[in-house]
């Protein structure tokens, strides 16, 4: 008993004093019941899902999951693989958002939601993207839609902010695309005020995939015979999200930030004390509750102006992804990060829809 004691109290250290005594917020980077739960006890108030996530939850309760598909496969006699394993993945998201909702009400709708991704497939139809995401607002209460920041999901953004929906900007990696996605958001909001409709209980939210640009940097670098400083790669998404940040309380944005896609300690260690989201996946919390990383706000501190130098000489997309001009919106759905992130996300979600294919139509014994 003694030993479980000292254990959670380990666990609850840092991140629950981040989100008692700062205005940064805690979300929990997934679906998993397990880890959303354990999450929620050290402070997390939202929580996300997309469809690599939703392909670890698999892995993680195969069990539950598979005797699920085989309900649904019946349940649904002419339904085809892709309806059935969107209606696992809705499954999926509204168990979590159930949890969540007490929450949700707690905050009158800020946080307490759950982020369900729509169709990665859908990247270069608005209309596609926008009936999903009105679905999605229909299945339970406190769902975020998660659009992504291409050409077509900044168009599907206003327009489904102006719906009343809330939205998790994703595949985001640069200041160009958040400043676009906040822009939208604002559109959304204005129209809505303007015909005295009401938007007291949205969240939205755009995330920076900060680990993201660092990996397409490294990418960049090795396939170009770039020698760099070493470290210098791990401070290219918090510049970004740093310069994001400034430009979104400059000019009173009504959303925040989310920090996503953890490679280390500072994508989370320096953006404590900002009005932000951070949303680590269950095994950082658990590193960051056991380090000796402090809290203390260094979300106004900046980046060292002779990384972002060296970034800005020696890499084209760190330029195009750290100022606000260095990318059109029609430029967006070209940027190497971007690409890269919804090849995967595409990859992940067939790799779902395969799993419910092996259930439809078993292999036969040789």
């Amino acid at each position: 008993m003694k030993e479980h004691k000292e254990e959670h109290n380990k666990y609850r250290s840092t991140l629950h004093e981040m989100t008692q005594t700062t205005p940064t917020v805690l979300w929990n980077d997934s679906s998993s019941i397990e880890e959303l739960t354990f999450s929620i006890s050290h402070g997390a108030i939202g929580a996300t899902c997309n469809p690599v996530i939703v392909g670890t939850v698999l892995n993680s309760e195969w069990n539950f999951w598979k005797a699920r598909i085989i309900q649904l496969i019946k349940e649904m006699p002419e339904g085809t693989e892709d309806e059935i394993a969107w209606r696992l993945i809705e499954e999926i998201s509204v168990k979590a958002a159930t949890i969540l909702k007490p929450i949700y009400d707690r905050e009158k709708g800020k946080n307490g939601r759950l982020s369900i991704q729509t169709d990665p497939r859908y990247y270069r139809d608005p209309k596609r993207i926008v009936r999903q995401a009105i679905h999605f607002n229909e299945i339970a209460p406190n769902m975020i839609v998660k659009i992504p920041v291409t050409k077509a999901g900044i168009q599907a953004i206003e327009e489904v902010t102006y719906l009343g929906i809330s939205v998790n900007a994703t595949v985001s990696f640069t200041v160009p695309q958040s400043v676009a996605v906040a822009e939208a958001v604002e559109r959304g909001l204005h129209r809505r005020e303007k015909e005295g409709k009401d938007i007291s209980r949205m969240g939205p939210v755009c995330t920076i995939m900060v680990g993201r640009l660092d990996d397409w940097l490294r990418v960049v670098a090795e396939k170009n015979n770039i020698i760099a400083n070493p470290g210098i790669f791990d401070w290219a998404g918090v510049a970004v999200m740093k310069k994001a940040y400034k430009i979104y309380k400059e000019r009173g944005y009504r959303l925040r930030l989310l920090s996503a896609a953890f490679r280390n300690h500072l994508h989370w260690s320096e953006f404590i004390g900002g009005d932000v989201v951070i949303s680590p996946p269950c095994m950082w919390q658990k590193r960051y509750n056991a380090s000796d990383v402090t809290v203390e706000n260094r979300m106004d501190k900046p980046v060292d102006p002779e990384i972002i130098a060296e970034l800005e000489k020696k890499f084209t997309d760190f330029r195009r992804a750290y100022h606000e001009d260095g990318m059109s919106v029609d430029e967006f759905d070209q940027f190497g990060a971007t690409v890269r992130t919804l090849r995967q996300f595409c990859e992940a979600t067939t790799n779902v829809i395969l799993r419910v294919r092996d259930l439809m139509i078993p292999v036969p014994d040789k």
